[in-house]
């Protein structure tokens, strides 16, 4: 076994009869110890009662791991050190780095965060909404405009619809060479443009669970918001329900607009969301939610039945993150999976593309075993 590879295993297993007989110096020695101050059980809560080991020990994992680690790494500390009070500290929450959980963590925490702090977590949470929307934005509005462009384009259109480009191209074989001319046999289109062509709903629980759902579904109504061509709508809920779409405009408010934590009110969510969809064979619904109902699980269900007779294309989302493994109600998920409603967990990299199936009115189910995206029972 090579030396890198027991100094990796050495590293793993902090060191304590490990069988490897490694020594570490220098980086390696620091970047264990700033492993063991986390993950040492007999240290646990060891880095809680000293802002200035806690200061320390976020710039040493900063400087020996990469962003993707740093980013687990503060999650655990959190969690397992109990280091949230410390994101009350001005200076502590400006030296994190931004990421879904820790902004989640911020949220469910907005109203104990102390006036001094306020500016500084609404720093932090912009500086990772524009992040993610730099990431997803292209992705999002290709995928639904070259959707929405399929999905309205017509054979023999009126005049003032004619697409004159792909018409010629489609009848050159009816060139006329006697007149120099083309018979065009059928004309292309792209019908009548309504500003309004799809009403997309998102409809978001905002229980604690939900946390990562909640930021990733918050900035794809921000992105989806700014197409005119469609017309979305996002709806958050735990046992209370709050209509944010004036405020998709500013995904940043948008998110401390949310208050995490709480009950759960699917059944009085899917209530008020019948009444703002005018348009059911038009309307895209996307629920996201573990389906663990606190109200009434057979209005819910109920309504859901509702939904799909009056022709509203409804998806149910377990989970809109990247772990792509959510604890969900089984029993319920199945239920309303044998109503031919899609339920399946999301990551956030197939969201545009599965949006694009829906306003197609693609076979979504299809759609999400093809990646993987299976009930799982």
């Amino acid at each position: 076994m090579t030396t890198p590879t027991l100094t990796r295993w050495r590293l793993i297993l902090g060191g304590k009869d490990d069988g490897t007989q490694v020594s570490l110096q220098g980086d390696q020695l620091k970047m264990d110890q700033t492993l063991e101050a986390l993950y040492d059980g007999d240290r646990k809560g060891g880095l809680a009662s000293s802002s200035p080991k806690v200061s320390r020990w976020l710039g040493d994992i900063r400087a020996y791991f990469p962003q993707t680690v740093v980013k687990i790494m503060q999650k655990d500390a959190i969690e397992r050190l109990n280091l949230r009070s410390l994101l009350f500290e001005k200076e502590m929450l400006a030296s994190l780095e931004p990421d879904v959980h820790l902004v989640a963590t911020l949220l469910s925490l907005r109203g104990a965060i102390p006036d001094k702090t306020k500016d500084t977590a609404r720093m932090v949470v912009k500086k990772l909404v524009d992040q993610l929307i730099a990431k997803l934005e292209g992705a999002t509005q290709q995928a639904i405009r070259g959707a929405l462009s399929r999905s309205i384009s017509i054979r023999n259109p009126r005049h003032n619809e004619i697409d004159w480009n792909k018409t010629i191209l489609k009848n050159l074989k009816n060139y006329q060479s006697a007149y120099k001319t083309i018979i065009p046999e059928v004309r292309y289109g792209f019908g009548r443009k309504r500003k309004n062509l799809k009403e997309i709903v998102l409809c978001i629980d905002q229980s604690g669970s939900m946390g990562a759902s909640v930021v990733y579904s918050a900035i794809f109504g921000a992105v989806m918001a700014s197409m005119p061509a469609i017309s979305t709508r996002m709806v958050v809920f735990d046992t209370g329900v709050v209509d944010l779409t004036d405020e998709l405009t500013d995904p940043v408010e948008l998110l401390f607009g949310i208050q995490l934590g709480g009950g759960t009110d699917i059944d009085k969510a899917l209530g008020y969301c019948q009444g703002v969809m005018p348009r059911p064979t038009d309307t895209i619904f996307v629920l996201v939610t573990d389906l663990f109902e606190g109200g009434n699980p057979d209005s819910m269900l109920k309504r859901i039945a509702q939904m799909v007779a009056s022709g509203i294309q409804l998806i149910v989302l377990l989970a809109l993150n990247d772990e792509g493994a959510p604890s969900f109600d089984h029993k319920n998920a199945q239920i309303i999976s044998n109503m031919g409603v899609p339920v399946f967990a999301c990551t956030p990299d197939l969201f545009p593309e599965m949006m694009a199936v829906a306003i197609n009115k693609q076979d979504i189910s299809y759609w999400s075993a093809s990646k993987g995206l299976v009930l799982q029972s």
